[in-house]
């Protein structure tokens, strides 16, 4: 049954089985809130298009219906783990958000994050959307199917899957994304504790003013002026880490 089945048939599923799992989780594309068919009208094309130039590093067809399973699952897997480090990188800006809305009193104020399909901090939410806007203003989702395309240089479709370097990858990629992150955030950190120790320090000489009614107010103004004066350099910082991480699979 496997022999009868044609060449070109067989190198486009296993393209397409890669592709399409690593569009599934890409930033912007893969959000729950685009359309399934336009997420797998984008992988079909995007596998069409790289057929030609990756057709070389795939292997023979397998002559049972096992190796082929096995071939379009190992495809499957490494798709989903270049597409899940990219979106690791991503979240760095989900870590600078939390992190800004807790040190501008916006903790508890909740909204729908298209980037996670749930609730989640205001600030998040929106750097996670104006991220995602970037990627697409400076075309750097282009170097994201650049990547994805030279991903077969690296990993051989029916090698052994490398499992040690991709956990290699995956923990120096936690790692700076959290790194990242506090980063982004630092300036609010610094504010966060010069501001609430001088709250302390008032409220111990002046007991009888009511500190929450002035430090809320102050707390949430001051936080939305430091993050109009920085959000410029928390986005060039962000690009700058998301292409890092796109970097590992460009040639």
């Amino acid at each position: 049954m496997v022999e009868l089945l044609p060449l070109g048939i067989f190198a486009y599923l296993l393209i397409f089985a890669r592709i399409g799992a690593i569009l599934m989780i890409l930033p912007g594309i893969g959000e729950r809130t685009v359309p399934m068919r336009m997420r797998l009208s984008i992988a079909l094309l995007l596998s069409y298009t790289i057929a030609p130039s990756v057709a070389q590093y795939l292997p023979a067809p397998p002559a049972q219906v096992l190796m082929l399973a096995g071939y379009v699952m190992g495809e499957a897997l490494i798709g989903i783990l270049i597409g899940g480090l990219v979106r690791l990188a991503f979240n760095s800006l989900q870590i600078a958000g939390t992190i800004i809305s807790f040190q501008s009193g916006l903790a508890y104020a909740r909204s729908f994050d298209p980037t996670l399909g749930r609730q989640s901090s205001v600030i998040g939410a929106f750097l996670a959307i104006l991220g995602v806007t970037l990627i697409f203003a400076t075309n750097v989702h282009h170097v994201m199917f650049v990547a994805a395309a030279n991903s077969y240089t690296l990993f051989s479709p029916g090698a052994p899957l490398p499992v040690d370097s991709f956990a290699k990858l995956a923990v120096s990629t936690t790692a700076k994304t959290f790194s990242i992150g506090l980063q982004m955030a630092s300036p609010f950190i610094v504010f966060g504790l010069v501001f609430y120790a001088s709250i302390g320090v008032l409220s111990k000489l002046m007991p009888q003013v009511q500190i929450f009614f002035i430090a809320m107010p102050a707390n949430i103004m001051i936080g939305f002026v430091i993050l109009s004066l920085v959000l410029s350099s928390i986005m060039m910082l962000f690009l700058e880490h998301f292409g890092s991480v796109l970097e590992t699979f460009l040639p």
